[in-house]
């Protein structure tokens, strides 16, 4: 189990969380969206790759798709095929590494092969390596990113339990079962290359 105390989040991994994660990965695998905890808030996600899934969570959430959306990762490398960061400077490179992991989204040039339906209307994509474990662990298992944006349904508060996935939407719904990291707010948004802020954490 995952539990957050006053330390920060803390690992218990069990067989019964192990097993958690086979059938969330295995739900992934299947373009299905499934929900998660992040540092704030209970996220829902899909395969960034699949167009299938990535338009399942729009539908889901009310999303237009030129809104673009954010993917989450154990790593940066697991970002890579997604931006471009070979147009920052070392110092811009610095600063996204010394916030990372953690929970800071920053927005990259987005690579040509990044598929619109991740980035919408826009050039770039919104990115974050995550530092709650449990996230960091499916996005391991899976081994890619995931696409990452607040579980919630149109007019409804963010999700932040379990109970609360479920009752907004259905109790057959995928989750990975465990605790959000209790920060209050979303992740900070910042622009990789001017450092300016988009939303405040």
């Amino acid at each position: 189990m995952w539990k957050a105390g006053n330390g920060g989040i803390k690992l218990v991994k069990t067989n019964l969380q192990t097993e958690q994660l086979q059938e969330i990965v295995a739900a992934l695998k299947q373009q299905q969206v499934i929900a998660y905890p992040t540092e704030a808030v209970f996220g829902v996600g899909c395969d960034p790759d699949s167009e299938l899934a990535v338009t399942r969570l729009l539908e889901l959430k009310h999303r237009p798709v030129d809104k673009g959306l954010i993917l989450i990762a154990a790593s940066f490398e697991q970002l890579v095929p997604y931006i471009d960061s070979s147009v920052l400077s070392q110092m811009q490179r610095e600063t996204v590494f010394s916030c990372w992991p953690g929970p800071v989204t920053f927005v990259f040039p987005a690579l040509p092969s990044t598929p619109r339906w991740l980035t919408g209307r826009f050039d770039s994509l919104a990115v974050r390596v995550t530092d709650h474990p449990l996230v960091r662990d499916l996005c391991l298992v899976f081994g890619k990113p995931l696409v990452s944006t607040s579980a919630n349904l149109s007019g409804l508060p963010p999700c932040r339990t379990v109970d609360e996935v479920l009752a907004q939407f259905g109790d057959g719904f995928p989750v990975l079962r465990g605790d959000t990291g209790g920060r209050l707010n979303p992740s900070e948004i910042r622009d990789a290359l001017t450092g300016e802020l988009f939303r405040q954490g």
